[in-house]
């Protein structure tokens, strides 16, 4: 073979060694550790993520905010967290620990002053469900985003079962036919049944700062999966009840909710409570040729055309798409685009549906969103 001819292949096969390079460097994730603030301490769930995420090689706790010294001193202490790293303004941990991401857990209320505390300062914001109080906080919260250029996420923990993954997909490869109805079950005995700590225990039962009771506390996981399966369309109309079963306990806010969403030709009945013997969180999806029924986490039960039904075990999600942290490192570290449950985008149609269903209860109407934009 001419030396010549050689040459060229040789510099061929570099430039492409080269160019796969650039590419696997491009889409595998990262490896570095990623830095995060936790913004406020009145969520419950912080004491979950410091206990499974502290040690984590792949997550750096720089920056703790939160205004009460004494919540700030119980979480110092029972996890052993730097005194160093607390601050008493989200602003202020930001400044100084210069955070990758913050996460934020704080009331629901608070949300839409953290998500424009890091929009100014230009750090993407994952929260705790639902995204806001009201319709016109997530609208300032989606404005502050745009103008902070910030990716804004909302954690749900079913966004990570890999049952609602397995009929989200039977769904949109058409294995069971158009939705027809949807019932989605999520809730427990109620918070302070299950002993919540006193200070998320008063936010909760608190309508200004939680929105509602069970209604909002719940009857957003229903409200995100239909937005998710219905690829982000607005119901027509919403339609919700509320009860106090337990006004001596629960006497500001909700315990029992139900919200109805119709669609041209689909409905989806949301069951919201604090008053089940159990705790749950499934759904059921049916089709007009086939049905899909979660199974807690990673099961489902599937009913297909002339077949019997199955219990199938799901497929395992995404690496990066099977926690919460993982998704926030992709978003931040890797450039994923948010889509789907976690997704600034449904969660404004998340809390369109919370804030008409709360509308819906007080008044005892029916309330057309079509009316509302």
């Amino acid at each position: 073979m001419p030396e010549t001819l050689l040459s060229a292949l040789f510099r061929i096969v570099v430039l492409l060694s080269l160019a796969t390079s650039a590419i696997s460097a491009q889409t595998t994730p990262s490896s570095s550790p990623l830095r995060v603030g936790i913004a406020g301490l009145v969520h419950g769930h912080v004491g979950g993520f410091l206990q499974q995420n502290q040690h984590r090689a792949d997550i750096q706790i720089v920056g703790v905010a939160e205004a009460d010294p004494k919540l700030a001193s119980f979480y110092e202490s029972k996890f052993s967290l730097p005194h160093t790293i607390f601050f008493a303004s989200v602003d202020e941990m930001i400044e100084k620990t210069k955070p990758q991401a913050v996460l934020a857990y704080t009331n629901t209320f608070d949300h839409r002053s953290v998500v424009e505390a890091c929009a100014r300062h230009g750090v993407p914001v994952m929260m705790e469900k639902p995204l806001a109080v009201s319709l016109e906080d997530a609208l300032a919260m989606q404005a502050a985003a745009q103008r902070g250029k910030i990716q804004v996420l909302v954690n749900y923990e079913t966004t990570w079962y890999r049952s609602n993954r397995a009929a989200y997909d039977l769904v949109h490869e058409n294995a069971i036919g158009d939705i027809r109805k949807v019932v989605v079950h999520d809730g427990h005995s109620g918070p302070k049944e299950i002993n919540v700590e006193p200070w998320f225990l008063n936010w909760l039962t608190d309508p200004k700062l939680n929105g509602a009771g069970a209604l909002f506390d719940f009857g957003c996981y229903g409200a995100d999966l239909m937005t998710w399966l219905t690829d982000n369309r607005r119901p027509d109309t919403v339609t919700a009840v509320t009860q106090q079963i337990k006004p001596d306990i629960y006497s500001r806010v909700d315990d029992e909710a139900t919200i109805v969403l119709t669609y041209p030709k689909a409905q989806a009945i949301l069951q919201a409570s604090w008053n089940w013997p159990f705790d749950r969180k499934d759904m059921e999806v049916y089709g007009q040729t086939g049905y899909a029924i979660t199974v807690k986490r990673d099961s489902v039960r599937v009913r297909l055309p002339k077949q019997d039904e199955k219990l199938i075990d799901a497929k395992p999600l995404d690496p990066q798409e099977s926690d919460s942290m993982n998704y926030l490192r992709a978003v931040v570290l890797d450039g994923v685009q948010p889509r789907g449950l976690s997704s600034l985008e449904t969660n404004i149609i998340v809390t369109e549906i919370l804030d008409a269903a709360r509308q819906s209860a007080v008044t005892g109407k029916t309330i057309r969103l079509a009316d509302k934009q």
